[in-house]
């Protein structure tokens, strides 16, 4: 089956950035396989580049090479950049394709009386994909739409049970969905969502103290979330986290084997194993921090002021900030 050739100007509108990534990463992709030689991706920012800076990068090659020239913050161009610009997707060199970003919610561009003049020639000389950030009554639909993408067609139900138990992130809603399908072989059911979130619960507590204190904020986080979002203890977490922020503070500075350590510290020593190269890339002084943070939070989340769920997620944000 043959290749159809990518387009050579789009324009990417909208202000989610997982759609608004997904997109370029797509036509990326398209280029590569449009050609035989090797593709060069280039990526400006147009509120911080000068005008000559983006001639050189939207002028012909002599050698016509593969080029995707992705251009991002177009909403805060200068006039005399967004006229290159401009003056590139009307007459693009041979072998490149421009990725125009365009940042703006669908809000504001709505209450616009007249759209950005680049925007409005764009939509008339290229593709146009809206990477808009979807509303609540969206979100089944597009969901719906990733179970397609997988070659398979749950009930609404099951697509709703999914949201239930995912939130409306859909970085983490297409991840999840892609491990559903795979983790099934595409019979997704409502039985098999619940039985993966139940799992997830299970081992939600350390999976997120080790994620944290390992510096992986992004997991971090969303496995918190959705362990919240789940019902899980706050009391469980916390203890969770102080638990591996207390083995940090016992190895980060340690050295030998793990059986050495493991007698000198008191951990087991698989847990020594497998907690010393964390460990060695925390500070002193970060370790120091952490331990009165976990400390601390224990009283939050027991009942003494505040709300557990959100110091649960922001101790977890932070011990992962501190770990980097």
């Amino acid at each position: 089956m043959a290749v159809m050739p990518v387009a050579p100007v789009h324009l990417i509108l909208g202000d989610d950035e997982f759609l608004t990534e997904r997109a370029r990463l797509s036509f990326q992709s398209a280029a590569a396989q449009d050609s035989d030689t090797a593709l060069e991706v280039k990526r400006l920012r147009a509120s911080e580049v000068s005008e000559g800076e983006i001639a050189e990068a939207t002028s012909p090659s002599l050698f016509g090479d593969n080029r995707v020239i992705v251009v991002s913050d177009v909403e805060r161009a200068g006039k005399e950049v967004t006229k290159i610009l401009l003056e590139a997707c009307v007459n693009p060199a041979p072998g490149m394709t421009m990725v125009i970003v365009y940042t703006v919610s669908a809000k504001t561009l709505k209450a616009k009386k007249k759209a950005p003049e680049i925007v409005s020639k764009l939509r008339k000389i290229g593709e146009v994909h809206e990477a808009f950030s979807l509303y609540t009554n969206e979100l089944l639909p597009w969901a719906t739409r990733e179970f397609a993408s997988h070659g398979v067609r749950p009930t609404p139900d099951v697509v709703q049970a999914v949201l239930d138990g995912v939130g409306s992130d859909l970085r983490e809603l297409a991840s999840a969905i892609s491990q559903l399908v795979f983790d099934t072989n595409g019979n997704v059911t409502r039985e098999a969502v619940h039985n993966y979130y139940i799992g997830v619960a299970e081992v939600a507590n350390w999976d997120i103290a080790d994620a944290a204190v390992a510096g992986r904020l992004e997991a971090a986080v969303s496995t918190c979330r959705r362990a919240l979002q789940l019902g899980a203890s706050p009391v469980a977490i916390a203890a969770a986290l102080a638990n591996k922020v207390g083995a940090i503070a016992r190895l980060y500075s340690a050295r030998g084997d793990q059986f050495s350590l493991a007698k000198q510290t008191g951990l087991n020593a698989y847990v020594v194993k497998l907690t010393q190269p964390v460990a060695r890339r925390w500070s002193g002084e970060n370790v120091t921090r952490a331990v009165i943070l976990v400390s601390e939070l224990e009283a939050e989340v027991k009942g003494r002021g505040g709300d557990p769920d959100f110091a649960i997620e922001a101790a977890v944000r932070r011990i992962a900030e501190l770990a980097r």
